[in-house]
């Protein structure tokens, strides 16, 4: 066995010396307990296989990576690695007794499809096996953001924005209560589901609002934003003047011949401009005693 790093625990092979199912005598019978590996940027993962053989020779093991063509990352006799490393692999693989392959420390780069052969002089035909590696960083604690947590009801619209530092290939779910939102045509995603705007804002917008971010190897869920939303004050019915409405008034005064003046006053009542034209209207007139 190989200990992955002082103080952690070591990583243990079983003999590839088992019995292998009659049948396959003539040949390498690779197996593996899992197609998928989820691994975690700057931690280990392990690509576990299993080999039956009916040989006790050291295998020769040549693990792939899938790329626009394939790329080696390494070659081994038993656990005795053939040829230098490529420079991006270099400290960080190992080739287990039985096979398997140990990366540490993880590189996003490392992500891929991985595919091992192993074939023993003995035996006519090779083994190969599978595996997908995918790599990630954890997500971090997400929070809601808003421009302001109270609206006015009817207003355009408000959005929240779904926030967090770290983590790769994120989804989002939005929840309102602790729940799911439901399906409304009010409710606008952004391409990624990180945005979420709500138009046309109704009193039962008013509730707590959190986000769940979730990749292959994490999850986090913000802490709750209350958002407030005001029922929007009636118009009251208008008691202002029509428009231009003419107003005659008649002064006291002595002209001959008869005067005329207007005045032009502009009014302004509940953000409403009205013009009212004042006229006066002269003639010649004697007042009595």
């Amino acid at each position: 066995p190989w200990a992955q790093r002082s103080g952690q625990p070591a990583w243990t092979c079983p003999p590839h010396s088992l019995s292998p199912p009659q049948g396959l005598l003539a040949g390498v019978n690779i197996t593996s307990p899992t197609p998928l590996v989820r691994g975690t940027a700057g931690r280990a993962a392990l690509l576990s296989v299993r080999y039956a053989s009916a040989s006790a020779d050291k295998p020769v093991v040549k693990w792939q990576v899938k790329r626009d063509k394939p790329v080696t990352v390494v070659q081994s006799i038993g656990t005795e690695i053939i040829g230098n490393l490529r420079p991006d692999y270099r400290d960080r693989i190992r080739v287990l007794e039985n096979g398997s392959l140990l990366i540490s420390p993880l590189q996003l780069a490392d992500e891929g499809a991985y595919e091992v052969e192993v074939s023993i002089t003995d035996d006519t035909f090779t083994g190969e096996k599978t595996i997908n590696l995918t790599v990630d960083i954890p997500i971090s604690k997400p929070q809601v953001l808003v421009a302001s947590s109270t609206v006015l009801e009817l207003s355009e619209f408000f959005t929240l924005n779904c926030s967090h530092e770290n983590g790769t290939k994120p989804t989002y779910t939005w929840l309102k209560d602790g729940r799911p939102l439901s399906n409304d045509s009010r409710l606008l995603l952004s391409p990624d589901q990180k945005i979420l705007t709500i138009t046309r804002v109704l009193m039962a917008d008013d509730d707590v609002y959190s986000c769940l971010v979730e990749n292959p190897i994490s999850h986090g869920r913000s802490v709750p934003v209350k958002i407030t939303v005001y029922r929007k004050p009636p118009i009251p019915p208008s008691r202002t003047p029509r428009a231009a409405h003419h107003l005659q008034l008649l002064c006291p005064l002595i002209s001959c011949p008869p005067g005329r003046s207007s005045l032009y006053i502009i009014l302004s009542t509940g953000g409403i401009f009205l013009l009212v034209t004042l006229v006066t209207v002269c003639a010649c007139w004697k007042p009595s005693k």
